[in-house]
């Protein structure tokens, strides 16, 4: 993975759900994908390769939109939003077997379509569809992400004494970091009186452990090493990235009949070996932590996978004050997260890993050298990336 660096990142504005219209998500895609090159100090007539995730988009149109009159390498991961970091990796992989030179992955997400009545709250894009699979839990009204994730919550405070005020650390110090970024859509602090009266939306997890609902793009521009060097930014290496997971992860998580220490877990721990492996570092080398948070308590479970502390240790670790910026040992989500910044499928958090790294963020991590990416808890695959300077 040493062959290849993000030499540009670029995003459009982030919307409230529905609010990017009249736009379409093409034009969304194209605007960060424009913009991602003019950081790079490149033309989007040099990409080669799209290296993509949890689909949505018609690639020979994105090409003919953009003007790319050829392409060496497209290619997608299944999955959602655990894809993020291991998209970065698929562009590596092109890059480093020469079938491309200029890779670019991007993410759009656009949910206009649910404000104009083509869907409701109990068919909106996460929804559970009724299967084989599904008839299991959907007459039980189990039909929500928030209420899968909301069973692994509950056993791992029943196993380790985990309480509502180590999830309320985690969306309190996300929102006091997105307050600082102009972009940001949530950007009024948050207490812990705030959060405890909050509406409880799936026990135990209220409004405010719940990430946001929203529309906009981020891309990220992916080439050699050999041609980073004389680019326009400081070029920010891949030092290792990892995907997959447990197969079994599925069935476990929505049916809740794993053992105790697969469902209250982040389903990473054997991605978390692999990335380590590959980066040829550990979690002791970290110097910020951009973990998927598409719920809060999965940034404690993660914390645990990925070696940051003990299982089990998580709640504690966290009431430390360890994910905070400034201060922390860990700094989490320096750029608010899923939690109050946007909600792009994973790439807002590659976007800030990039920024840390050059020394450009809004909430700068002095000296931040190594910066550890998550995508998911997610279905396979989950995925996680190693950037250095």
């Amino acid at each position: 993975m040493n062959l290849a660096s993000i030499v540009g990142v670029g995003s459009t504005a982030y919307y409230k759900r529905g609010q990017s219209l009249p736009r379409t998500s093409m034009e969304l895609a194209s605007e960060a994908i424009i913009a991602a090159t003019d950081d790079a100090g490149l033309h989007v007539d040099d990409i080669d390769g799209f290296a993509l995730y949890a689909g949505g988009l018609d690639v020979p149109l994105l090409a003919q939109t953009l003007g790319i009159s050829d392409l060496g390498f497209t290619a997608a991961l299944t999955g959602g939003g655990g894809g993020s970091a291991g998209a970065i990796g698929l562009a590596a992989a092109a890059i480093g077997s020469g079938l491309a030179n200029v890779v670019v992955t991007v993410m759009v997400v656009q949910q206009a379509a649910y404000r104009l009545g083509r869907g409701d709250a109990t068919t909106g894009p996460y929804a559970l569809r009724p299967t084989a699979e599904t008839d299991f839990s959907v007459p039980f009204g189990w039909i929500s992400p928030g209420q899968k994730y909301a069973m692994s919550t509950q056993r791992h405070m029943h196993l380790h004494g985990t309480t509502r005020e180590h999830f309320a650390e985690v969306a309190i110090s996300s929102r006091a970091n997105a307050c600082r970024r102009p972009g940001s859509l949530m950007r009024e602090p948050l207490d812990l009186d705030a959060y405890f009266n909050a509406p409880l939306l799936s026990d135990p997890l209220c409004l405010y452990d719940y990430c946001l609902e929203s529309d906009g793009a981020v891309a990220v521009v992916i080439t050699s090493a050999d041609r980073a060097r004389d680019l326009r930014q400081r070029p920010v290496r891949i030092r290792g990235t990892a995907m997959g997971g447990d197969a079994r992860y599925g069935p476990p998580a929505a049916w809740a009949n794993g053992p105790d220490d697969y469902v209250a877990s982040a389903f990473s721990r054997a991605v978390a070996k692999r990335l380590y492996d590959a980066a040829g570092m550990g979690p002791q080398e970290v110097d910020v932590a951009l973990l998927y948070d598409h719920f809060s308590p999965m940034v404690l479970l993660q914390l645990e996978d990925y070696g940051f502390c003990p299982v089990g240790a998580s709640g504690q670790f966290v009431a430390g004050g360890n994910i905070r910026w400034p201060g922390g040992s860990l700094p989490v989500n320096t750029h608010g997260g899923h939690l109050s910044e946007a909600y792009v499928m994973g790439m807002t958090h590659v976007r800030e890993a990039v920024e840390q790294l050059r020394g450009t963020a809004i909430n700068q991590v002095e000296g931040a050298e190594v910066a550890l990416v998550t995508g998911g808890p997610a279905m396979v695959p989950a995925s996680a990336a190693i950037l250095t300077v």
